[in-house]
């Protein structure tokens, strides 16, 4: 009986479009998910500029912190 060591299970990649917010700043590229932000409107985790409200088509990822605003 062969056993398949090394074998990935390839799970299909669910995408969508996730609400998101990036930082203003021109030399700073950061952005946090909506459903991980820290506030209501967030500061720049990196720089403490600006962030502004975007749209990104990512893979799903669910926030099941307690923590939720």
């Amino acid at each position: 009986m062969a056993m398949g060591f090394g074998r990935k299970n390839m799970e299909e990649i669910k995408m969508e479009e996730v609400k998101v917010w990036e930082c203003s700043s021109d030399s700073c590229n950061c952005w946090v998910r909506d459903n991980f932000k820290s506030s209501q409107v967030p500061a720049c985790p990196i720089c403490k500029s600006e962030m502004n409200e975007s749209i990104k088509e990512l893979q799903v990822v669910n926030n099941n912190s307690i923590y939720t605003k």
